[in-house]
């Protein structure tokens, strides 16, 4: 019987424990999108890939329908980033919409906030935004730790690149 058991671990497969591979490093993003920005782009009601500022106004003033009386303190409006724009903490923050420093933000403050950006965003001018306008553009790609390419020659050890 040892014998027979002595065998069958003689002849039992090695086992083998390997690693998953490294994980290779994904490509920085070079255009990405600001929270309000994607917020404009959901608001094209009628599909034609075009944001009108009468859209984004319309919007803007649908995404409050659960405010009471069309406005909200500034807790509300963290729970209203949260769902519109994707974080508590995104930008318009709700100091830049609260412009008569009430601690209430109105359907009226954030459509007028939401305009400034419209004008922003409108690059052409043309009253109509496009998906591209709505993008940013990074010239130089950054990871957590800051920029990922070397620094221009001129530049001072220690220092940030430019």
């Amino acid at each position: 019987m040892i014998l027979l058991l002595l065998a069958l671990l003689q002849a039992a497969p090695e086992i083998v424990v390997v690693a998953p591979p490294k994980a290779t490093a994904q490509t920085p993003a070079t255009i990405v999108v600001e929270p309000a920005a994607m917020f404009a782009a959901a608001c094209d009601a009628n599909g034609d890939a075009l944001v009108t500022r009468a859209e984004l106004s319309d919007c803007v003033a649908r995404s409050f329908a659960g405010a009471e009386s069309g406005s909200m303190r500034y807790l509300a409006y963290s729970d209203w980033a949260l769902r519109w724009l994707g974080d508590r903490t995104a930008l318009p923050a709700p100091f830049d919409a609260d412009r008569d420093g009430d601690n209430v933000i109105t359907v009226a403050e954030l459509q007028a906030q939401f305009a400034k950006l419209f004008s922003r965003w409108d690059r052409d001018h043309d009253g109509e935004l496009t998906r591209a306008e709505l993008l940013t553009f990074k010239t130089r790609p950054i990871d957590a730790n800051g920029p990922t390419t070397p620094a221009r020659p001129g530049d001072k050890p220690g220092r940030k690149p430019r």
